[in-house]
């Protein structure tokens, strides 16, 4: 187990009920997209691909975002949305979380919730009428997405919160392991065969391996599995002229990615999405700043290298190109109650996580568990986060206080009445960070997760601005 003080928490294993401006209304979207046919865009995907020599990775930069999988029910946040806010036209990558990799003795590739992902015929399509045809749910937004936006590429994350570890410990075991699951996961999610006569070929262009976390026993078999998914890819790439994409997610926690061959692992993939979040977590009994820039020597936990900076010198020394790093940007904070306000609040005595508040920020949710929440609350329903829309309210509060902390490059609120405290990324810090991006050459940035965002999806805007 890793020790408190340096937990650094993931969004990914939240336990959840369950990537601008320019908008397409309803009446522009029936013009383009008139009696919108699912049956015809799988059709039109199936023949699309990238002309042959695109086998090499793009040059230019990458701004990739989560989508929650289990989160539709509750926010009412789907693939449309992307679309109706402006998001999708900025997206180059389209991550969705999560497809599962079954434990037990031959693991697979499985689609974790088929309702939500393909069979919900609830989830309307853009233009607000049901999608036609077999497949319906998230799916059906994303080929609607891809066919909207050729440039946009979509790739299925594996693992996360999604099933068990185990599956991946095991199918990376053995060759013959490794090659059933590669071929599981690419006849799934890239052929597209969801089930018996239910097919969407087309609907994912790759995969982001997110197998959390490998062992030291697991050093490397992991880069033995993304070489086997990197050469299946690879030759499936060769019978249709394109370039699969494959990458991996990796821990800002140096005591996690110890137990990968960063530099050999990278020469798999076409970029790693890098965590650049939950540096601090709402179970430690200290505050302190969970997507800092930048290390300071006023932070007590200043040599748990707990700040961006650290982890990008860690690995680029590790081999890891810079031209292959993506930085994890978080749309949502951290947050503790029972705090004092010296110091703003930052590295003060905590005594409990902040509660869910109401989206509108006036008062806690009245249920505090993902166990039939309250309506209206905040969507990410656990304590000690809260989405960047909730925060937009809370900073409106009487009772707020806002500070910027220059030398880690990093915002917080304080709330004097219930004495709580949050950390979380501002324009300010994200003008840092795409700054910084820029001049270490960085691959680009990726958000988790794109429904955390407020409702004129001004950070992530603001990123996409910044990243070009």
């Amino acid at each position: 187990m890793v020790p408190p003080a340096i937990s650094f928490a993931r969004p990914h294993a939240r336990t959840r009920p369950t990537l601008y401006t320019l908008c397409f209304g309803d009446n522009l979207m029936t013009k383009r997209i008139p009696g919108f046919s699912l049956s015809l865009l799988i059709l039109f995907l199936s023949f699309h691909s990238t002309p042959a020599q695109a086998q090499k990775p793009a040059d230019n930069h990458v701004f990739g975002g989560y989508f929650e999988e289990w989160d539709v029910r509750y926010s009412g946040y789907t693939m449309a949305t992307l679309e109706k806010t402006g998001v999708a036209a900025k997206l180059t990558h389209l991550i969705y979380a999560f497809g599962n990799v079954t434990p037990g003795p031959s693991p697979a590739c499985a689609i974790d919730d088929p309702h939500a992902a393909w069979q919900d015929a609830s989830i309307l399509a853009i233009n607000g009428k049901p999608y036609s045809g077999s497949v319906h749910g998230n799916f059906a937004g994303i080929l609607e997405l891809k066919a909207l936006h050729p440039q946009l590429k979509t790739l299925i994350s594996l693992g996360g919160q999604a099933g068990d570890v185990s599956g991946f410990t095991l199918s990376a075991a053995s060759p013959t392991a490794r090659r059933a699951l590669a071929a599981s996961c690419i006849n799934l999610f890239v052929k597209g065969h969801l089930a018996p006569g239910v097919e969407a070929p087309g609907l994912f262009d790759g995969f982001n391996i997110d197998w959390e976390f490998p062992l030291a026993a697991d050093r490397e078999n992991f880069t033995a599995l993304l070489h086997e998914f990197r050469t299946q890819l690879d030759e499936l790439g060769r019978s249709t002229g394109r370039h699969y994409i494959l990458t991996f997610d990796s821990p800002a926690n140096p005591q996690r990615y110890a137990n990968i061959d960063l530099k050999a692992a990278a020469a798999e993939v076409d970029f790693l999405t890098i965590d650049g979040y939950d540096y601090a977590a709402p179970d430690e009994k200290t505050t302190n700043a969970s997507s800092a820039l930048y290390n300071s020597p006023a932070d007590p936990l200043h040599d748990k290298a707990r700040a961006i900076d650290d982890t990008v010198q860690a690995y680029l020394k590790a081999g890891v190109p810079a031209a292959k790093y993506t930085m994890g940007l978080p749309l949502y904070g951290i947050g503790w109650s029972g705090v004092s306000d010296q110091n703003h609040g930052l590295y003060q005595s905590a005594a409990r996580e902040a509660p869910v508040f109401l989206s509108n920020g006036r008062a806690p949710c009245p249920t505090q568990s993902k166990q039939a929440p309250s309506p209206g609350c905040d969507t990410i329903l656990t304590p000690g986060f809260a989405t960047d829309r909730t925060l937009t309210q809370l900073l409106r509060r009487p009772d707020a206080r806002f500070w910027y902390d220059p030398a880690r490059q990093g915002a917080t609120l304080y709330l004097t009445t219930s004495r709580t405290f949050y950390t979380f990324d501002n324009l300010r810090s994200i003008a840092a960070k795409t700054a910084y991006i820029h001049q270490h050459k960085l691959r680009g940035a990726y958000v988790w997760a794109l429904n955390d965002d407020d409702t004129q999806a001004t950070v992530t805007n603001a990123i996409a601005a910044g990243l070009e």
